[in-house]
């Protein structure tokens, strides 16, 4: 099934719609949940937790059937250095071992888990890196509370000075780095560089993406994926013509860079929007083929190859 182009820019005019006034209200209400449990909860009185929200909703990319929100418990008070795509195992148990005090993961992680079950009755804690605290309908979305602690990238040729992120430490033993305010800005200039589209398009991509994985054309993917992929389109791509011509030309760009045989693509240089971490590599949830599959079922079902 294809798109016409009258039904195409139909979904996209619905696709960039702001959030309302009522979901903004409603995922007020699931940082209040999250605030309130850390404030409440006495072992953690004093330490100065950081309760920020993360992702697509913090970065404005989100779209409506992606309501649920993600929200980060920072520790800031232990923090822990390596590289930027993570600690070593001999770095990591010569980093714990210097540390003497209460606040390890496992413990900030049972704590957290505690903290949240006294402001709702059905939190799971089952999950590998978060806590899911389901929606309450028509009050809160689906929360996810990510426990982790503040941490520096040491420099490299790349980057002369430490980057600030986070690391969660999931349930099976190993951990993952996180540059959420790298993304953050790094979104924020894009989007300013290119008449405020860059965040409309990866909305719509989204968007696209989940129609696609409904209909069992491609797999389902994670929304991040999408903010990555439009992040590498140049931002002249993003600027041209009428908001279709641009996401039209976002495929394209795309398609190239997914064509083994074009002397233009450059995957392995692509990037994720904090400028930090490579798009594709070892550890990551996606692949280049995924991006391949879903550029080339986006182009047949917006219909621009009609």
């Amino acid at each position: 099934m294809s798109l016409t182009p009258s039904q195409r820019i139909e979904k996209f005019s619905r696709w960039t719609k702001p959030p309302t006034l009522a979901e903004e209200a409603r995922l007020d209400r699931a940082k209040r949940m999250v605030t309130n449990a850390v404030k409440q909860h006495p072992p953690f009185a004093g330490l100065g937790l950081v309760v920020e929200p993360k992702g697509s909703w913090a970065n404005n990319t989100n779209v409506s059937s992606d309501s649920d929100m993600d929200i980060k418990v920072e520790f800031t008070r232990r923090s822990f250095r390596g590289a930027v795509t993570g600690m070593g195992f001999v770095d990591l148990y010569l980093q714990n071992n210097e540390y003497s005090g209460r606040w390890t993961p496992e413990e900030f992680r049972s704590e957290l888990g505690i903290a949240l079950k006294t402001v709702s009755t059905n939190v799971d804690s089952s999950h590998n890196v978060a806590f899911y605290v389901p929606s309450v309908p028509g009050s809160r979305p689906d929360t996810d509370v990510v426990p982790c602690f503040t941490y520096f990238s040491r420099p490299t040729t790349l980057f002369g000075v430490d980057q600030q992120g986070t690391v969660v430490f999931t349930k099976d033993g190993k951990h993952i780095v996180n540059w959420s305010q790298q993304q953050l800005v790094n979104g924020r200039e894009k989007n300013n560089d290119t008449g405020r589209r860059y965040k409309y398009v990866v909305r719509v991509l989204k968007a696209v993406e989940n129609e696609l994985s409904a209909m069992g054309v491609i797999k389902d993917l994670p929304s991040y994926f999408m903010e990555c992929l439009i992040y590498n389109v140049p931002n002249d791509v993003l600027r041209t013509g009428t908001f279709d011509d641009a996401f039209r030309g976002a495929l394209i760009h795309l398609g190239v860079q997914f064509n083994p045989w074009s002397w233009q693509a450059r995957p392995d240089d692509m990037v994720e929007p904090n400028g930090i971490k490579k798009l594709f590599g070892s550890g990551q949830k996606w692949t280049k083929d995924d991006g391949r599959k879903l550029v080339a079922a986006a182009w047949d079902y917006l219909g621009y190859g009609s």
